[in-house]
């Protein structure tokens, strides 16, 4: 069986489909990823074949417009920003996933590759399957992923209709060339294809721990809470040296990372990491990243990583300080210690928040409005929360002990049949 994969976006976007494919390969299944070119040696790596989109999305979020955008804590300047970069690359994306999904047998895609492999799924009639690691699902439990502050009062069913609303509408000006100029199929409605017949009855996985939230009652029978995608690092994987050294000695760092996200004024970014640190007296591991954290001057308590594997990472860390991405998130609560989030934009608040909750993290801190005062309290707090500490343990060992690639493996099984 060949299945193929749309995941074009940022790390967040990719990681979990390298967990999922990485599962169906070892399932016997066929597996194909269609994603930025950036993301070849990681996909290769796991074993999955790969079909480059000739655009790399590190380029993307470095550009003054999108730092400016992400920085701004304005979801819809930021959401109109990703729509723009969206349209420009439409055809590259449309058409490297029209050609790998020629003669498979199941196409998958997440929020990030949502309209153009349902397009291409219904140009070429083949069976779709949506896969997220963030609810895009109506429910009346809980508010939508890009509204966490949403009033009860109001419904958080309209919240959930808002948040999709929120991503067609940055995606909409793109469909016109994906299903018109490119597909040739008839335009979608302008509030999106989510009545329609498909997208309301094809199956949807969702890579979330039920342990985070449980799966909702007025949810379809369609609809499937697996637990979360986690992608370990391969067998012949090795840190390196300078890293281990660092993390045998006391006490246990911090781990500070913001994935994706890009600082308009990285030198200041850092400097104000520095201080925190030195104000707090805690050692670091900082993932550089994209943000263009620098590296240079720094003292011996703080150690400087390219990307490393989280799962292995966050176990040898007391506390993670990152911007709430979905991925970044769930590690972090599968290494059984707390967070601090430092969203900027989409669904990152919902994250900081949900953690928030669940009281495994102090309440998050939005990337405008971070100072030194706050994250020194935060780190105070992560640091001598007893009860918060055994909580994100507690949490941790129930997620360790769920396998929710395999989970969805199975339920992938049961559609096939």
């Amino acid at each position: 069986m060949q299945i193929t994969i749309i995941a074009p976006g940022s790390q967040g976007d990719v990681q979990p489909f390298l967990a999922l494919g990485k599962g169906l390969l070892n399932d016997g299944k066929k597996v194909r990823l269609v994603s930025n070119q950036n993301y070849e040696e990681q996909v290769k790596l796991h074993g999955l074949e790969f079909w480059p989109i000739e655009v790399s999305m590190e380029d993307i979020i470095r550009t003054e417009k999108m730092r400016e955008a992400l920085e701004s804590g304005k979801l819809l300047r930021s959401m109109a920003r990703m729509g723009e970069e969206l349209k420009k690359n439409a055809a590259l994306l449309v058409e490297r996933s029209l050609d790998a999904c020629q003669g498979v047998d199941m196409i998958m895609a997440g929020i990030s590759g949502l309209f153009t492999a349902h397009s291409v799924s219904e140009k070429l009639n083949i069976p779709f399957v949506q896969a997220y690691n963030i609810p895009f699902t109506p429910t009346k439990l809980f508010s939508g992923a890009l509204f966490p502050k949403f009033p009860s009062w109001l419904g958080y069913r309209f919240s959930h209709r808002l948040t999709q609303q929120m991503v067609w509408q940055a995606y909409r000006p793109t469909d016109k060339i994906v299903r018109e100029d490119i597909l040739k199929l008839k335009k979608s409605p302008f509030f999106g294809p989510f009545k329609s017949e498909s997208l309301k009855n094809d199956p949807i996985i969702y890579g979330i721990s039920p342990s985070v939230f449980t799966r909702p009652e007025d949810w379809s029978d369609n609809i499937h809470l697996t637990g979360f995608w986690f992608v370990d690092p391969p067998e012949n994987w090795t840190p390196p040296q300078d890293l281990e050294k660092f993390l045998q000695t006391e006490p246990s760092p911090l781990y500070i990372g913001f994935g994706s996200m890009s600082s308009q004024k990285p030198e200041e970014f850092t400097d104000l990491i520095i201080k925190t640190l030195e104000k707090t007296n805690e050692r670091a591991v900082i993932y550089s990243g994209w943000g263009g954290l620098s590296g240079q001057n720094l003292p011996d308590s703080i150690i400087i990583v390219d990307l490393v594997p989280h799962a292995w990472l966050f176990s040898k860390v007391k506390a993670v300080i990152h911007h709430g991405g979905a991925g970044t998130t769930a590690a972090g609560l599968r290494a059984g210690i707390p967070s601090i989030i430092i969203p900027y934009h989409g669904d990152q608040p919902f994250w900081g928040h949900l953690v928030n909750k669940l009281n495994v993290g102090p309440a998050p801190i939005p990337r405008k409005n971070l100072t030194i005062n706050r994250l020194v309290k935060a780190i105070e707090k992560v640091s001598t929360d007893q009860e918060m500490q055994e909580q994100a343990s507690v949490l941790g060992k129930k997620i360790q002990e769920e396998n929710g690639v395999d989970q969805a493996v199975a339920i992938i099984n049961q559609i096939i049949k």
